[in-house]
């Protein structure tokens, strides 16, 4: 049967509003029915069954997919039952129901990046993600909405915590979908804030690794340089053995060659040291907010756990006043580097593409190759002071968004919380562990280039700590 296109949200639909619960959240995590699965008590096309009658309840007030492919679906999840039946899973998401992000290409869905210009196109390829996924065992439920290739306008998915509210973007209906418990993970990108925003702001775990660590190949591309496949997931361990999976089967974006790491979650690990950062996020963040973080921040060394920040330690006043840089040159790369693909669709008509996209191609035409350059120069200063860490801390925390869920839908909230670990191009992970007015609010850990599983085993320790406390 042919994948089912979904139908946009009705302006006018009902207000959804539930109140987030970090020891109870919606999501439906796939990792804790592994041994269900093994014991026989439960299957993965009944788990599947579980995700469906949520999205089916839940869509019409959510709208986190732009295309089903359910009966697919239900195949997958048929021969992942079998093959747990027999005791020979293919993987550890074997059977796991995932979205996949609309600027991702898939063999058997259109990949329409939310723009008139791709209406109804096909690939008829995999990207290197989705291969892996299914090879692994996954089961593809559709594919989840996404701001217009992935930095313009928003589509109508709302979040699952309040339908007055934004789900983030650009990763949007990944976000939101996994929030809801209609699937276990999904796929997100992060070019300057796409996964770890949305995440924090639907109550989902979000993984952005080191750059380059899970292969790109067949996402639509942004800033090559700055372009990061991202993990959503109703878990810390469903982020991680998803974007495992990846990387042992198709590896890292060449010549990474790939995510490091064990197979199984890293066994929580806790720090001797951490920077608690401000960036440049702090200013905008309401004071419920920032008093939620500084409790967390409060908890963290209670158990033990030494905090540097700006007022103790000149290493970190000086990272503190790089990221109150850092959002003119982070721009300027995406302009530049975006500027030939964006570029390209503005040339189907000026009416086909948003504002935003004609911001990004002023900006780049504003430029010349020595703006660029500075761009560069800045970011080399920015990563040379979080390396200079090395060492001597183990990590790095802030807020994943400055507040939870903002208000309005055409825009996906500030991105100076998400940003910075973008341009160091190491790991970070949203934890959704805090709350403000009843509302998901992410705390995000941070790490050094290449230190996934360290950064993966703190996140796992944080978790485990802030959800006792």
């Amino acid at each position: 049967m042919p994948a089912l296109a979904v139908t946009p949200l009705p302006a006018d639909a009902p207000r959804r509003r539930i109140a987030y619960d970090p020891r109870n959240p919606l999501a439906r995590p796939f990792a804790s029915q592994l041994g269900a699965f093994r014991s026989g008590t439960s299957t993965p096309r009944a788990f599947l069954e579980e995700c469906l009658d949520t999205l089916t309840r839940d869509e019409p007030a959510i709208a986190a997919f732009v295309t089903l492919g359910l009966d697919a679906a239900r195949a997958s999840a048929d021969a992942a039952t079998a093959r747990w039946r027999e005791g020979r899973p293919l993987s550890l998401v074997d059977g796991m129901p995932i979205a996949v992000k609309d600027m991702i290409e898939t063999i058997d869905m259109p990949t329409q990046m939310n723009s008139p210009i791709f209406a109804g196109w096909q690939s008829r390829r995999d990207a290197a993600c989705v291969a892996a996924m299914r090879q692994a065992g996954a089961v593809i439920v559709g594919k989840s909405v996404t701001t217009e290739f992935a930095c313009g306008n928003s589509g109508p998915t709302r979040n699952p915590y309040d339908s007055a509210r934004t789900p983030g973007g650009s990763s949007s209906g990944s976000a939101a979908s996994v929030g809801a418990g209609m699937v276990s993970m999904g796929f997100g990108t992060q070019t300057h804030g796409s996964t770890i925003r949305p995440a924090g702001y639907c109550g989902a775990y979000g993984l952005k690794p080191s750059l380059g660590a899970l292969h790109t190949g067949g996402l639509a591309p942004l800033g090559p340089t700055l372009d990061h496949l991202g993990i959503i997931a109703a878990s810390l361990e469903d982020a991680w053995t998803s974007a495992k999976a990846i990387a042992s089967i198709a590896g890292g974006t060449p010549p990474h060659p790939g995510m490091r790491g064990p197979m199984e979650t890293p066994a929580a690990l806790r720090p001797a040291t951490l920077v608690r950062l401000n960036t440049l996020g702090w200013a905008e963040t309401p004071a419920s907010s920032q008093a939620a973080f500084e409790a967390a921040v409060s908890a963290i060394a209670a158990a033990g756990v030494t905090i540097l920040d700006a007022s103790n330690d000149a290493g970190v006043a000086a990272l503190e006043a790089e990221l109150a840089r850092i959002d003119d040159y982070a721009t300027d790369l995406l302009a530049w580097e975006s500027r030939a693909a964006l570029g390209a669709y503005r040339a189907h008509g000026d009416h086909m593409v948003g504002a935003r996209v004609h911001d990004l191609l002023e900006r780049a035409a504003g430029m010349d190759t020595a703006r660029y350059e500075r761009g560069l120069a800045g970011r080399q200063r920015l990563r040379d002071l979080v390396a200079g860490f090395a060492g001597r801390v183990q990590g790095f925390v802030m807020l994943s968004s400055s507040g939870p869920a903002i208000a309005d839908h055409a825009y996906t909230g500030s991105r100076n919380y998400a940003l910075p670990w973008t341009m160091v191009a190491a790991p970070s992970i949203s934890l959704p562990l805090l709350v403000d007015q009843e509302l998901p609010l992410g705390l995000q850990i941070a790490g050094f280039a290449e230190g996934d599983a360290e950064t993966c085993a703190i996140g796992a320790w944080l978790r485990d700590t802030l959800l006792k406390h």
